[in-house]
């Protein structure tokens, strides 16, 4: 028997949420696991905010990573030269990015193609460098120790906490997404990725709807690295870097654009694919790029649309 469409919006959910409660029982012996698990629930929180951004509303960032790295440092600077709690830094490093993204979100999301790339890229490389600059605040290229969270007396210590504290924010990250989705704001992004001039004919705020979800998917991204500088107990310089801009957008084609469970997939191939990869030694990068190579040329709308294509023609 067939899912009502309104049930059927929510299959990716319940997937995320099936595979959160299982893993441990099925797949997750010892810290190290779990420690693994948990860089796959903040990667996967970040993808599905970028993906909202690149496969709805057709918006490419090369600069995504910049709001992850602004929520981490606060996690990290925000208690060591303030004083203020772990948990109140994440909300103002959050708030922080969404901010920055709504501030510079107006002038460069006028741009596009290349253009906005470019403009998203120097973003990016600015945040970086200021993060690496600013020695006496940043820790400089080195990073800094993030202190451990305690709240009513408990202290959060080793991987497990995290994993369901990061497992349940990809689960929520995700029902937010599918809401705005099947949303009318989710319809006048879908209108947009097809034609920006046929959106401004049907009476859609193209600049408005824009800047919403590029500060929406700023905002993912900042909670996602908040989460991952808690988690592990360490802000790095590479949270905010280019090489991660880069990666968290392979992750989101590599998955699928426009798949909520696509992002999941993108973050958790690329993410434990290079830890299997290590037998290879030095031809490690190499096996990598080219399993990548094959897994876009024979799947080339992402591994989640294109299977799901796949199961369909089978069916008819």
């Amino acid at each position: 028997m067939a899912l009502p469409p309104a049930a059927r919006r929510y299959l990716p959910v319940a997937a995320i949420l099936a595979i959160v409660v299982v893993l441990p029982f099925v797949a997750l012996g010892s810290g190290y696991h779990y420690r693994l698990a948990t860089l796959v629930w903040t990667a996967t929180i970040a993808v599905i905010g970028l993906n909202l951004l690149m496969g709805f509303a057709g918006q490419v960032s090369l600069g995504h990573a910049a709001f992850g790295g602004i929520a981490a440092y606060a996690v990290a600077v925000l208690p060591a030269h303030l004083g203020l709690h772990p948990v109140a830094s994440f909300a103002v490093g959050v708030a922080a990015a969404g901010l920055l993204a709504a501030v510079v979100g107006r002038p460069i999301l006028k741009l596009k193609g290349h253009h906005l790339a470019i403009a998203t890229l120097g973003l990016g490389i600015l945040v970086a460098m200021v993060i690496q600059n600013e020695a006496a605040w940043t820790g400089g290229p080195d990073g800094m120790q993030v202190p451990r969270v305690e709240i009513a007396g408990l202290r959060l210590r080793g991987a497990e906490p995290w994993y369901w504290i990061c497992g349940l924010a990809c689960v929520a990250a995700a029902l937010l997404a599918v809401n705005l989705v099947d949303s009318p704001t989710g319809r006048a992004l879908r209108a947009i990725h097809d034609s920006e001039i046929a959106a401004k004919v049907a009476g859609i705020d193209v600049p408005r709807a824009k800047l919403k979800v590029f500060v929406l998917s700023a905002v993912y991204a900042a909670v996602a690295g908040g989460l991952l500088a808690l988690s592990s107990g360490f802000a790095s310089p590479d949270t905010a870097g280019f090489l991660h801009s880069v990666e968290l957008v392979t992750m989101v084609v590599l998955g699928g654009l426009g798949s909520i469970f696509g992002s999941l997939v993108g973050a958790a191939v690329l993410t434990l694919l290079p830890q299997v990869l290590t037998v290879f030694q030095d031809y490690e990068h190499l096996v990598l790029g080219a399993l990548m190579i094959a897994v876009m040329v024979g799947l080339r709308r992402g591994i989640v649309p294109s299977l799901g294509d796949l199961l369909k023609g089978r069916r008819t």
